[in-house]
């Protein structure tokens, strides 16, 4: 639907759309970092198309740590009749443990904010399944993304993907350094009924965390 250093580096690497869409279109923005205009495309390190923001004054070596925050679904995540609630808990639970301990081992993980800190934020802001070598889609479980039919196309195959927003900011002035949007594909599926499950998006989410811990910036 709408939907990643050294840390926010790390937590921001990642991010991309195309006939199956590589990166996230505006339309499917999902709100969570505010401010889309400054993104830009680029590739991460494994050279997936990705959408990123680095302020300028952003330096590694000012930071010697991070608060992390846990990665929330934004907007609130909702089972259907693809994903249910035990696979959306256990997508939100796998995506947050990974990138909390690629972000831990590029800087020490803080509870307080202070000098020299940043916070990390990240939303998953959709899980879909797109027909493949279509610009066609249905997204769960973001309200905000339009859901098509499937009758025109039948029993296609699909892509199963999952879509991220990062944001990275100073922890003591609240001043944006980084932002990122990626979208991740993960296996594909059979056809449109089949059920989304970790299992199928866990591909994405690692190659993501990957490009986490190979991203790097001055």
């Amino acid at each position: 639907m709408r939907f990643p250093l050294c840390v926010p580096v790390l937590t921001l690497a990642l991010l991309a759309a195309g006939c199956t869409s590589h990166v996230a279109d505006k339309k499917q923005y999902s709100g969570f970092l505010g401010d889309y205009s400054q993104l830009q495309s680029t590739q991460s390190p494994s050279g997936k198309p990705t959408l990123r923001w680095i302020s300028p004054d952003y330096h590694d070596a000012d930071y010697r740590g991070v608060v992390y925050t846990p990665v929330v679904y934004y907007p609130a995540a909702h089972p259907t009749a693809r994903i249910s609630q035990q696979t959306l808990d256990e997508v939100r639970n796998y995506t947050d443990s990974q990138l909390k301990k690629a972000i831990s081992e590029r800087k020490p993980l803080v509870t307080t904010k202070g000098p020299r800190t940043l916070l990390v934020k990240a939303a998953i802001t959709a899980v879909s399944a797109e027909n493949e070598g279509v610009q066609f889609y249905e997204v769960v479980p973001i309200a905000a993304v339009v859901a098509s039919t499937m009758a025109a196309t039948g029993h296609r195959t699909q892509e199963s993907s999952l879509f991220l927003e990062i944001e990275a900011v100073d922890a003591q002035t609240g001043k944006p350094m980084i932002k990122v949007v990626r979208k991740a594909f993960g296996k594909t599926l059979p056809n449109n009924n089949t059920p989304i499950t970790l299992t199928d998006l866990r591909p994405g989410i690692d190659e993501m965390v990957r490009d986490t811990l190979a991203f790097s910036v001055p």
